[in-house]
């Protein structure tokens, strides 16, 4: 999952930096390193279990529409609501549950009673221009089709960021860098708004889906 270190005793120019400011591993003990100065993106590896792939795959019928959102503590209302809007509630046990674990981790990692939640099944991609949030972090999951990609600062030109214009460089200096999370891996990401962050927040983007292919879509943001 972690993007590829180009680091060979030949290399004139050794283009990776020393330290990695990613974290990645298959225990929740590696969300918390997204509070070290360092890191700007923490990553829980994870493989979905069937009743929960299959509680996913009952919610990508062709015609099925969802952008819900929730802002609030996570719990049983949060849970009723959900399934109200979701395209099929009677398959969604799996799904409910597993939302309403990370959400309540996500609680307690950032003591905090308030989270904010977005669920969308999108058709393409919502943010296809590498950026940075504004906000302090955001937690991302990917239930259905590509996770999201992501750029280790060393293939990274931040002039191009922003509005696209004509005068502004190519904000990919190597395309072979570029990450991407698998699906069912839980990701903090750190942006610009984080204190001690400005202008280093992590660079991201949502990826284009394949022709006929949904991408299922839980962000968290905490407080």
């Amino acid at each position: 999952m972690a993007a590829p270190l180009p680091m060979t005793p030949d290399d004139p120019l050794p283009l990776a930096p020393a330290y990695p400011h990613w974290a990645c591993g298959d225990d929740i003990g590696v969300l918390p390193r997204i509070f070290e100065d360092g890191i700007t993106l923490a990553v829980m590896e994870r493989t979905l279990p069937q009743p929960l792939r299959d509680s996913v795959a009952a919610q990508l019928t062709p015609d099925a529409r969802l952008d819900w959102r929730w802002r609030g503590a996570p719990g049983e209302s949060m849970r009723a609501d959900l399934q109200r809007h979701l395209p099929a509630p009677d398959r969604s046990a799996a799904l409910l549950d597993d939302i309403g674990t990370i959400a309540s981790a996500l609680a307690f990692l950032f003591d905090t009673e308030t989270i904010g939640i977005r669920l969308r099944l999108l058709d393409e991609a919502m943010c296809p221009r590498f950026h940075v949030d504004n906000l302090a972090v955001r937690l991302v999951t990917t239930y259905a089709g590509p996770g999201s990609e992501w750029l280790p600062e060393h293939a990274v030109d931040r002039a191009g960021l922003g509005a696209p214009r004509a005068d502004k460089p190519e904000i990919v200096t190597d395309p072979a860098a570029i990450g991407r999370l698998g699906a069912g891996d839980l990701a903090l990401l750190k942006g610009d708004g984080w204190i001690g962050n400005e202008g280093r927040g992590l660079v991201h983007r949502s990826p284009r889906p394949a022709p006929g292919e949904r991408r299922l879509l839980l962000a968290l943001d905490p407080g």
